[in-house]
C-alpha cells in the first residue's frame, strides 16, 4: 500500500488477538506517537479481539523504527499517509499532551475515530471544539484513562449504587507519585527501548498527567462536578527540567457534587506514593489502595453503629497507643483494622501492561472500537473528556478562574459494564 513500508520483521504484530466474534470485524487502528507509553498499549493486543494495529507513525524515525521493529508493525512515513490509509478506522493519539489538539483535529478532519491519551486537550476550550468537530464529522472521540473500565473500580460503583456505606457524604482521592526526580527516571526505558518522557511528565504537570485517574471514577459514580475550590503550588522547583519551572507539582481541590457530596481530591509529585480512594457514608467506608490496579481489592467497613460501640473503638484505640508507648514498639499499630474484602462486581482479567503496572490500557480503545461496532455511544465520551480536562485546568491553575469556579460542562450518564446500575 502506498504510503507504508515494511521494516525487517512480519507485519503481524507479535502479541495478535484472537479474531474476532462472528459477525464482528475488528476495527483498524494506527498509533500516532511511539514513546513510553504506546508499549503499554501494545502489551495486552492478544486480549482485545476487535482491535486490529494497521501500523504505527512518529516523527523521530529512529524511535518509529525501533517500536515497530519490536512488535512487527508496519510503519508509516508521516501523519498524511497514515490517514489516507483505507484501513485506518481509528487514530490512537500517544503524542506528547501539547501535541493532543492539533493532531487529533487533524485526524478528526481526515474522518478518523480517535482515542487520545491523556489530556483530550490542554485547554477546556480546545477540548471542547474536538468534541464539536466529532460530533459535526459524525465520529467518536474519546480519551484515557480507561481505569473506569477496570474491575476494581466498577466495583466500588457497585457498592455505591447499592447503599453499601448509605448515603455518601464525603471522598478522599488521592494520586501521589512521591519524589520520582530523586529515582533518575532518565535512565527508565518502555520495552522498545523509548524514554520516559521527564520533560513532558514534569513540564505538562503530575496534575494534568495523573488526576484523571480519579476525576473518570467520580464522574461514573457521582456525575458532573459542580463547582471545584483548588490550591495549587510548585514545592519541588529543583526537579531538572527548565520547562517545568513553576509549574504545580502539588493541587488540592474539593469538588461539590449533587447530593451534597464533597470529594477532596489530592495530586502531587512530593508526598509518599498513594493513589488510593475512600468514600466515606453514613452507615460505612469504601476504600480501594491502588486506583492503578484494575484488579486491586476495595474493602467495606461499617462504622459504629451506636455511642457504645463508638466508644469501645475509642477506648481501644487509647489502650493501644499506651501500649506501643510502654512497650517502645518499632512500629507502629496505628491504623490497624479488620476491613470486609468486598466482592467484585465483575470477574478481574488481571492483565499487566508492565512490570508493576497492573493495569489494560486497551480497555479504552477496545470500549472505542465496540461501540463504533454496535452504534451507541461511548462510556469515554467526549464530553467526559472535555469535562475532565475542565476540572484538571482548574486544579492546576486556579489563579486563572478565582478561588472558586463554578463548572460549565457536563457528559452523559455512564452505563455500567455488566451489573445494572
Amino acid at each position: 500500500m502506498g504510503g507504508i513500508r515494511k521494516p525487517a520483521l512480519a507485519a503481524t504484530p507479535r502479541h495478535a488477538a484472537p479474531p474476532a466474534l462472528p459477525g464482528q470485524r475488528p476495527i483498524g487502528i494506527a498509533i500516532l506517537g511511539c514513546g513510553f507509553v504506546a508499549d503499554f498499549y501494545m502489551a495486552t493486543i492478544g486480549a482485545h479481539p476487535m482491535l486490529r494495529i494497521v501500523g504505527a507513525y512518529d516523527r523521530k524515525p529512529d524511535r518509529l523504527a525501533a517500536f515497530c521493529r519490536h512488535h512487527g508493525l508496519l510503519s508509516f512515513r508521516d501523519l498524511d499517509h497514515l490517514l489516507a490509509a483505507p484501513e485506518v478506522e481509528m487514530v490512537l493519539n500517544l503524542t506528547n499532551p501539547a501535541s493532543h489538539f492539533a493532531l487529533t483535529r487533524a485526524c478528526l478532519e481526515a474522518g478518523r475515530h480517535v482515542y487520545s491519551e491523556k489530556p483530550l486537550a490542554m485547554a477546556s476550550v480546545e477540548a471542547a471544539e474536538l468534541a464539536a468537530l466529532a460530533q459535526r464529522q459524525g465520529l467518536h472521540l474519546a480519551a484515557a484513562p480507561a481505569s473506569l473500565l477496570g474491575e476494581t473500580a466498577q466495583t466500588m460503583w457497585k457498592a455505591v449504587r447499592d447503599g453499601a456505606i448509605g448515603r455518601v457524604r464525603l471522598v478522599h482521592a488521592n494520586f501521589h507519585d512521591g519524589m520520582i526526580h530523586r529515582q533518575h527516571p532518565e535512565r527508565w526505558r518502555s520495552a522498545s527501548g523509548a524514554p520516559w518522557p521527564v520533560e513532558d511528565e514534569f513540564a505538562t504537570g503530575c496534575t494534568y498527567e495523573h488526576a484523571g485517574y480519579v476525576l473518570t471514577w467520580l464522574a461514573a459514580f457521582f456525575g458532573p462536578a459542580r463547582r471545584v475550590h483548588a490550591f495549587a503550588a510548585c514545592q519541588l522547583p529543583e526537579k531538572g527540567v527548565a520547562g517545568a519551572a513553576g509549574v504545580p507539582d502539588l493541587t488540592e481541590g474539593c469538588l461539590e457534587y449533587d447530593g451534597n457530596i464533597v470529594a477532596r481530591v489530592s495530586c502531587s509529585l512530593v508526598a509518599p506514593p498513594d493513589r488510593s480512594i475512600t468514600i466515606i457514608g453514613d452507615e460505612g467506608v469504601l476504600h480501594t489502595p491502588c486506583v492503578r490496579d484494575d484488579a486491586a481489592p476495595v474493602y467495606l467497613r461499617r462504622e459504629a453503629p451506636g455511642r457504645l460501640a463508638a466508644q469501645l473503638g475509642s477506648t481501644l484505640g487509647a489502650l493501644r497507643n499506651r501500649l506501643e508507648h510502654a512497650l517502645r514498639v518499632p512500629w507502629s499499630l496505628h491504623g490497624l483494622r479488620l476491613d470486609r474484602r468486598y466482592a467484585f462486581a465483575r470477574r478481574p482479567a488481571f492483565r499487566s501492561s508492565a512490570r508493576n503496572k497492573p493495569v489494560d490500557f486497551l480497555r479504552g480503545p477496545a470500549e472505542l472500537a465496540e461501540a463504533i461496532r454496535e452504534g451507541r455511544p461511548c462510556r469515554l465520551s467526549a464530553e467526559l473528556g472535555v469535562h475532565i480536562t475542565e476540572l484538571v485546568e482548574t486544579l492546576q491553575y486556579p489563579e486563572r478562574f478565582g478561588p472558586v469556579r463554578t463548572i460549565g460542562s457536563t457528559f452523559p450518564p455512564i452505563a455500567p459494564l455488566t451489573w445494572k446500575g
